[in-house]
């Protein structure tokens, strides 16, 4: 059963990878046939044809390499180091006028910003789930000497401001939290948070060092951060048989709200606190079940085992997994355009800037776009969540192939006014060897993303891990000596 649900997984996400694809490509084919164009092939994914078919005198084509798409328009520019040779001899073709290259080569961009607002519409009625860190500014976890700590900031601060601009949620791109720490360019980030309740609430901005994780040459930079987390509820999805929190009858569904008196702000607080003390002979937590408050006494296991992996150790308490809160939204469909918009200008603002930590290396091709498809397909709210992502690479493929850059849509509109300004075409033959030298740029930066992509696929050992295995664990259940 599980391998038919991966490969169901896989085949929704190359369904949808490739809708995205095949609509930009249809905006190029209806705009030329609109304007008489010679149409010789419409083709999804590049190289070798693994699958072709003829009907009236176009060539419908499925390569073999899964990275784009293109359609052949001869009277547009030559491709062929993308698009390949045809089959037929090329006859004389009448010129076209400028206006008819920019209608058809913007045309693309405009149906993928297109299927984008579809997308965001079907988002806004069907809704999609928000979790604890797109919802809280409120930090839940900081590490042990990490930047944070060293800075003065604790669990329960809300933070207000990163780098003296204002925030609204603590993960993804924007005004985040993670997003205002890696844009960051100073030597410290400012940081302004509130502290407290009523009447002794404090306004207070801390300056943490931010650091980043070291890495080998062939691996992509690590981002600036503070080794912080967002606050999320504790509650407990699946328990180890026979472990501390069986034995004291902690069930699935369980949320942990206090240890020992203090209030819990992540899922691994219980774990965490467990770890540091491991001669606590019991700790007291307070537990919602349902709608009741219950005060729970948890004894620490005494023995650690190891997992057959041998590198991860059975969780102190026994708590397997956890479980997340969130909530079913329905933004609005512009409103997802527009975050999207600017979310890609802000990413292009980042890379042009000589003193942000964010380089080509961190932007992700094909490859970590399927990843990121499959990882979405994967969960409860699976196909929520894709048609919301939907969005943005639909926005991005647009944006991306307006950049006024030899072989992508921009380049042809911008060849085409050039055209037009000097009234007659760019010589055949320096085209050629534009288009040719762009197009072999465009496969090495593609090669060069893939590269990195596949690392991501594979990782190897990184920087501590909070989520746990599932295992099965049995510690003793008497208090530790």
């Amino acid at each position: 059963m599980h391998i038919l649900k991966v490969i169901f997984i896989i085949l929704e996400v190359v369904i949808l990878f490739n809708l995205l694809i095949a609509v930009h490509e249809l905006g190029h084919f209806l705009a030329a046939r609109w304007r008489g164009l010679k149409i010789e092939r419409f083709a999804i994914w590049f190289g070798k044809p693994i699958w072709k078919t003829k009907i009236n005198g176009v060539e419908y084509v499925l390569g073999c390499i899964p990275a784009g798409g293109y359609v052949s328009l001869p009277q547009m520019a030559p491709m062929e180091i993308i698009e390949g040779k045809t089959e037929t001899p090329a006859a004389p073709l009448p010129n076209i006028s400028p206006l008819d290259k920019i209608i058809v080569a913007f045309a693309g961009p405009l149906f993928s910003f297109g299927l984008a607002m579809v997308f965001a519409v079907i988002v806004m009625v069907i809704g999609r789930p928000v979790g604890e860190a797109e919802s809280t500014t409120t930090i839940g976890y900081v590490e042990k000497d990490g930047p944070a700590e060293k800075a003065g900031l604790l669990p329960g601060d809300r933070i207000l401001e990163v780098d003296n601009k204002p925030v609204t949620k603590f993960g993804g791109m924007g005004d985040s939290v993670t997003w205002r720490v890696v844009r960051s360019e100073g030597p410290t980030i400012p940081v302004k948070v509130e502290r407290g309740t009523e009447p002794n609430k404090q306004v207070l901005t801390f300056n943490p060092v931010p650091m980043k994780d070291p890495t080998k040459a062939w691996q992509r930079k690590s981002l600036r951060h503070i080794k912080i987390g967002p606050a999320q509820a504790a509650i407990i999805s699946e328990i180890a048989t026979n472990s501390p929190a069986a034995l004291a009858k902690l069930m699935p569904g369980d949320q942990l709200l206090e240890l020992n008196g203090a209030k819990i702000y992540y899922p691994f607080a219980l774990d965490d606190y467990l770890e540091a003390h491991p001669d606590e002979k019991s700790v007291s937590l307070q537990v919602l079940r349902g709608k009741e408050t219950n005060a729970v006494t948890l004894i620490p296991a005494v023995d650690v085992k190891k997992t057959a992996d041998a590198a991860t150790e059975v969780p102190p308490s026994g708590i397997l997994s956890w479980d997340g809160k969130w909530e079913l939204v329905h933004p609005n469909a512009f409103e997802q355009v527009r975050g999207s918009v600017e979310a890609m200008l802000g990413t292009f603002g980042a890379l042009f800037s000589h003193k942000s930590d964010i380089k080509i290396q961190q932007l992700g091709g094909a490859l970590k776009i399927g990843q990121v498809y499959y990882t979405l397909f994967s969960s409860e709210q699976g196909w929520r969540l894709a048609l919301w992502f939907s969005v943005l690479m639909n926005v991005n493929l647009a944006l991306l192939n307006m950049l006024p850059f030899p072989v992508l849509d921009g380049g042809h509109i911008t060849l085409a006014l050039i055209e037009a300004v000097r009234r007659r075409p760019v010589s055949a033959k320096l085209l050629n060897y534009l288009q040719t030298g762009c197009a072999v740029l465009l496969i090495a930066f593609m090669l060069y993303i893939a590269f990195f992509d596949v690392q991501d696929l594979f990782p190897g050992a990184g920087a501590r891990d909070k989520a746990h295995p599932e295992m099965k664990a049995t510690p003793k259940s008497e208090p530790a000596k």
